[in-house]
């Protein structure tokens, strides 16, 4: 019984933690927000990191510093990054896929 309730903890927190970041949103926004001052398409941008790379900078708080800097300064709203993080971490260049951005 134990068991069984820790597996469905796991699987709502799971879903809870999915249902909060979009890499659609975090394309979108790439594209709105910062495609220009990039200078770059979203998939080069995300190709500037290995997923496990992109997962270190995110862990360690870092995400908009990376942004700022691959981007010439620019600063994204916190609230934004999630999504941007499950854009690069699916496109990353160990990934194989690529964006349509």
């Amino acid at each position: 019984m134990i068991k069984f309730i820790k597996l469905l903890l796991l699987v709502c927190f799971g879903i809870v933690s999915i249902a909060s970041a979009d890499v659609i949103k975090g394309q979108k926004v790439y594209t709105k927000r910062l495609r220009a001052s990039c200078g770059i398409n979203g998939g080069r941008f995300a190709a500037k990191h290995t997923q496990d790379e992109w997962d270190k900078i995110y862990k360690k708080g870092k995400m908009g510093d990376e942004i700022s800097k691959i981007c010439n300064g620019v600063k994204l709203e916190k609230s934004l990054i999630p999504h941007i993080y499950d854009f690069v971490r699916k496109y990353a260049s160990d990934s194989g896929n690529v964006p349509a951005c």
